[in-house]
């Protein structure tokens, strides 16, 4: 069984499966997440949706550069977790199915690609509480602690 996080779903709402694979990045005594002005302005950890016929790595590398500008190097899944929620920018109710990766970035490229996302190195423990979502805090601290 995977672990919710956040609302349970609700009866009265259709959801569509949404799968996606995102990372905690540390570097040295850094973490690296991004933050996300649309739909709400969150600190989230970078990645995003497994698009059709791309393994969750393949998804991960992009959306870690899409969102951060950085490439990342040996990705080792750490678990996944459920959340139900509103997307508001595909105008959907998603069931999201997060695979959860610890990697490292290696090299920065540029800035983000992807519209209104910025990359933000901090100190892990300032990082931890600014996290938009429990399932992102859970696993950022599991492998902090």
């Amino acid at each position: 069984m995977i672990r919710r996080f956040g609302e349970p779903p609700r009866r009265d709402v259709k959801y569509r499966m949404r799968p996606g694979a995102y990372a905690v990045l540390l570097r040295g005594d850094q973490m690296l997440v991004t933050f996300q002005a649309e739909p709400d302005y969150e600190f989230q950890l970078p990645g995003g949706g497994i698009d059709p016929g791309e393994s969750p790595v393949m998804a991960l590398h992009r959306e870690v550069y899409e969102e951060t500008g950085w490439r990342i190097s040996k990705p080792l899944r750490l678990g996944a977790f459920r959340r139900f929620v509103y997307m508001p920018e595909y105008e959907i109710w998603a069931e999201k199915l997060c695979t959860i990766y610890m990697a490292r970035p290696t090299h920065r490229l540029g800035l983000p690609t992807e519209p209104g996302h910025t990359a933000h190195w901090m100190d892990p423990e300032q990082a931890l509480p600014l996290l938009a979502n429990e399932g992102d805090r859970h696993f950022a601290e599991m492998i902090l602690r």
